[in-house]
């Protein structure tokens, strides 16, 4: 049976498109007696036809991401843009190049052992004053 007339009839009352009516199956004979607006405005008042709802870009996926995300997952180099946070880095080194400074003045650290942990510094062995610290006391690198 045609219901394009009805459909398109109940599309424009229902202010939607024609892919989203939706028509009771069972009701079908009753649907395509009506020719008129009123008609079709008393099936939808019924609850024989009715709008559909709108489609949505389901959300699902999002929020599994942002729970891995959350874990510390996907932050490989394939998802990395942009560049690398050196400033980060220069700010560490300077301040424990400082540290070894105020050691090296106030006569704790020797000018040899300076060097060799400025040089340490350097290759990125400490990631903080604390490691410089326990490194000096464990290896017993302070001459007071």
């Amino acid at each position: 049976m045609d219901l394009s007339v009805q459909r398109r009839l109940a599309a424009e009352i229902l202010g939607v498109g024609i892919g989203r009516i939706w028509i009771d199956p069972s009701k079908i004979d009753e649907v395509s007696n009506a020719i008129t607006r009123e008609e079709i405005r008393k099936l939808i008042e019924k609850g024989i036809i009715k709008a559909k709802q709108k489609k949505g870009t389901s959300r699902a996926r999002a929020r599994r991401i942002h729970r891995q995300k959350r874990k510390g997952l996907r932050k490989g180099p394939g998802s990395r843009k942009g560049a690398v946070k050196v400033d980060d880095w220069v700010e560490r080194v300077r301040a424990m190049r400082r540290f070894l400074r105020l050691l090296r003045d106030r006569k704790i650290i020797t000018r040899k052992v300076y060097r060799m942990l400025y040089m340490k510094v350097k290759g990125g062995v400490f990631h903080d004053k604390r490691q410089i610290k326990a490194y000096i006391e464990e290896h017993n690198l302070a001459s007071r």
